[in-house]
């Protein structure tokens, strides 16, 4: 039902509001809403936040978003974690009316005594709702020249219209016909649901190594991976996300890039889980014990790095849940389970789990399971193929780990339809995949980005991740080194959340075959040790731009914030230009998405999106070379693949303008 004063559109929206929108504590974001009233007299608006102990917070005014739209918006930030709810409230602005009026009639001397008159009331009344007496006595000043007849009357009017009575009506304006909207609920959560670096590595393989005695290769273990963390840690990653650890299955084991004849020696494929050593619960006999698992999450925890663990819930045909739970499989006409596939990949040794005989014992299994890593010190979960499990299933189970630990966080590795990437995200996911890998062109991230950082920002949010063990772009494998620097560069500062598969660094891109996405000898099926020393010492590694992309999305605000993207003007398509702000914290990248060509353009700034005038030159930084330019409205870059990738520009101060072209 419409209210008095119409509050329509309010957004951020989710599900008709039956889900939350969502923000972390200390995160600046928009609601808007359309306002409007009947007739000429003025109409104003604000937002209430109320915080999780029911508080409501002072109310932050709305203004309109551009004139003659009726559409209003004001920036609130959340100040803690919880479940909050945000309401706007509409009113007719009897003050704003009087001073439009008076401004018409006083001049034009058109019943000046009745005008001013109306106007004393109005402003005795204002005073009322001032709390404060220094501030109320500039108000009641004001009604006091108001009525003063031994005054001109533009001298009166002046008195009402002086800056200091505006700004203390602001603050505690005379509101008539408030009008609410309907309460909207408002997740907060911790700050790692939106921002964090993630490195994916296979502990199977670090520290693997080939017995000499018997010419097998030998698997790393948990302590062996836990030797490379401290490289981790120091390229700046925030998560260590690991493929399952637990036992794997050896009924219709994968060999070498997806065989199906695979040998003694071969470990088989992490996501075949369970065997007779265990299921979701256990640790793989190769990679140790869970006192060995306890010690790698203890380890990161030193390094200031937290541990996501993959949730798969799928079987290999050895599950101990296979024969106890038979329920909770699909039976074909033959009596067989039948196994996963995803046209034309086909996984022999996954059997997939069906829902709907007992979905209250799946759910009580999986938040079981999942607790059980919590237990371990896990707070993070990647969640493999969320999108071919019923929502409402996720949606249970995720709701029943966040109503007593609402600091676990979700990410859904779903690479689907936009519907049911969103429709994830709403239920409770913190975080999502993208399809950012498959957006290269200046148009596609342009677009992609945009859709993110506005269109959903308020409840799905994005992890970028460049590369996975199974997603090897022909952008990569056609584009050397360059396209490994232009992905990292572009991921590291788009998004506050980005990820890069153990690899990336050394800008590994031999696919299968041509045409395929899934690397040659992928670790998926068997053991991958690196040198990583070696390509350190023979410069194949970009470990180093990594660790300062890194570096300075710990040191840049900006960088930690998805709804504060902004594209700018590149008059060369092979270009792209953005920037980000938060408060007094600009930055600004401009990347050649060409790895195989120098580029040139000119970037033409929107000055106001940086917070500056267009008039202003400024002192820019290159955070990448350390140099340092000055930049204008209007600017020529020169970017050349494998030498200067890309500029990542921090605005410094604003500065006259000098002499000379801003050329970078």
């Amino acid at each position: 039902m419409i209210g008095r004063i119409p509050v329509l559109d309010v957004t951020p929206l989710v599900d008709c509001g039956r889900q939350p929108a969502k923000a972390v504590t200390g995160e600046t974001f928009q609601v808007s809403a359309t306002v409007f009233r009947e007739g000429h007299d003025a109409v104003a608006a604000n937002v209430v936040l109320t915080d999780p102990a029911g508080r409501p917070g002072p109310f932050t005014p709305m203004r309109e978003l551009a004139p003659g739209t009726d559409r209003w918006g004001a920036d609130v930030t959340p100040t803690c974690e919880g479940r909050w709810t945000y309401h706007v409230e509409a009113w007719s602005d009897p003050v704003a009316t009087w001073r439009h009026e008076a401004g018409i009639k006083i001049p034009a001397g058109i019943d000046t005594g009745l005008v001013l008159a109306e106007g004393a009331a109005l402003h005795e009344r204002a005073a009322e709702g001032v709390p404060k007496d220094e501030e109320r006595e500039a108000v009641l000043a004001a009604v006091d020249a108001l009525r003063d007849v031994r005054m001109e009357p533009a001298r009166r009017l002046g008195a009402a219209l002086a800056t200091d009575v505006r700004e203390v009506l602001a603050r505690h304006p005379l509101r008539e016909l408030v009008t609410a909207s309907k309460k909207l609920p408002l997740l907060v959560e911790r700050e790692r649901a939106l921002y964090g670096a993630w490195y994916e590595m296979f502990p199977r393989s670090e520290g693997a190594h080939r017995d000499e005695s018997t010419g097998r290769m030998v698997s790393g273990t948990l302590r062996t991976a836990a030797e490379r963390l401290p490289a981790i840690a120091a390229m700046g990653f925030d998560v260590v996300y690991l493929p399952p650890v637990h036992p794997i299955g050896t009924t219709h084991r994968k060999g070498p890039n997806n065989t199906l004849d695979a040998g003694p020696d071969d470990p088989g494929v992490p996501w075949a889980i369970g065997s007779a050593d265990g299921g979701h619960d256990a640790v793989h006999p190769d990679l140790g014990t869970l006192e060995d698992f306890d010690a790698f999450v203890a380890r990161a925890r030193e390094l200031r790095m937290e541990v996501a663990l993959d949730f798969a819930l799928q079987c290999s045909p050895d599950h101990p849940w296979v024969k106890k739970r038979p329920a909770w499989f699909h039976h074909r006409a033959d009596g067989s389970i039948a196994y996963a596939e995803n046209p034309p990949k086909k996984y022999q040794d996954i059997y997939p789990i069906a829902f709907d005989q007992d979905m209250r014992g799946l759910v009580r299994e999986t938040v079981r399971v999942l607790r059980h890593w919590m237990k371990h010190g896990v707070r993070i979960f990647r969640v493999d193929n969320p999108h071919t499990k019923p929502v409402v299933f996720w949606q249970k189970v995720i709701g029943s780990i966040n109503r007593t630990d609402p600091d676990v966080v979700f990410l859904a590795e779903a690479f689907t339809r936009p519907a049911m990437m969103r429709t994830l995200a709403a239920v409770g996911f913190q975080q999502s995949y993208t399809y950012f890998t498959w957006r290269n062109t200046k148009q596609e991230l342009t677009d992609y980005l945009t859709e993110l950082s506005r269109e959903t920002a308020g409840f799905m949010r994005p992890n970028l991740f460049v590369n996975t063990p199974d997603i090897l772009h022909a952008y990569l494998q056609h584009g050397g080194r360059p396209a490994f620097e232009v992905r990292a560069v572009l991921a590291a500062t788009m998004s506050p959340a980005w990820g890069m598969y153990a690899g990336y660094e050394l800008c590994e891109n031999t696919p299968l075959r041509p045409g395929s996405e899934e690397y040659l000898d992928s670790e998926k099926y068997q053991l991958r040790p690196r040198d990583w020393a070696a390509a350190e010492r023979e410069g194949r590694s970009i470990a180093p731009l990594v660790t300062t992309l890194n570096r300075l999305r710990r040191r840049h605000p900006a960088l930690r914030r998805l709804r504060n993207l902004a594209f700018h003007h590149a008059d060369n398509d092979a270009v792209l230009a953005y920037s980000k702000r938060q408060g007094s914290n600009v930055v600004l990248v401009v990347v050649n998405l060409d790895p195989h060509h120098t580029q040139e353009a000119t970037v033409s700034l929107n000055m106001p999106e940086l917070g500056l005038d267009w008039h202003e030159s400024v002192p820019v930084r290159d955070e990448l070379t350390g140099q340092t330019y000055h930049w204008g409205r209007s600017n020529y870059v020169r970017l050349e693949p494998g030498v200067t990738p890309a500029h990542v520009l921090v605005v410094l101060r604003p500065s006259p303008p000098i002499g000379g072209s801003p050329t970078s």
